[in-house]
């Protein structure tokens, strides 16, 4: 009996149960709200969620990273099509996009830890945003393991507050 090819990239999404969906919707009231119904209804957590507008005005690009397993992935995917101002519903495929996060964090400024601190600022690539004597504001843009290899390298030194932006994603036209 013949094997049956297994897509990588799904046996990776179903063993993390990590998924990342980009919608294009109209630009109109309500439509969020109707989108996160459709993943409450499914008992789908929502991880983080990044809605920006479009190339066109009358449009929105919403980018989402939930947790579940694919088939329920693929439910909420065709009913989120279904839905009158959804224009394009999909998971992104990561071999065929572009990744990236933004976070600033406020960390511990102590003078004893200063160089050091910024010699890590320095090393992920991250840009200082402010500094003062008792803390170090910096934003970091990367992949999302890139931002959290840093910021657990952060914590020792007490990471006093960060906002992150959550996952945006493009297309590569390959």
């Amino acid at each position: 009996m013949p094997q049956s090819k297994t897509n990588p990239i799904e046996t990776r999404f179903q063993h993390e149960g990590i998924h990342t969906i980009s919608l294009m919707v109209a630009n109109k009231p309500g439509v969020l709200l109707r989108i996160c119904l459709v993943f409450s209804r499914r008992g789908y957590n929502i991880e983080s969620l990044v809605v920006s507008p479009a190339f066109d005005g009358r449009f929105s690009r919403m980018t989402i990273t939930a947790q579940g397993d694919h088939s329920t992935l693929e439910q909420i995917i065709k009913q989120c099509s279904k839905l009158i101002d959804v224009v394009q519903a999909g998971e992104h495929d990561p071999l065929n996009s572009v990744e990236r996060e933004f976070a600033l964090v406020n960390v511990t400024l102590t003078k004893e830890d200063r160089i050091e601190i910024l010699q890590l600022v320095q090393h992920f690539h991250a840009d200082t945003v402010d500094m003062g004597e008792t803390e170090l504001i910096f934003q970091i843009v990367g992949s999302t393991d890139h931002l959290n290899t840093c910021i657990s390298m952060f914590k020792p030194f007490g990471i006093k507050e960060m906002v992150r932006s959550g996952k945006m994603v493009i297309l590569r036209n390959h």
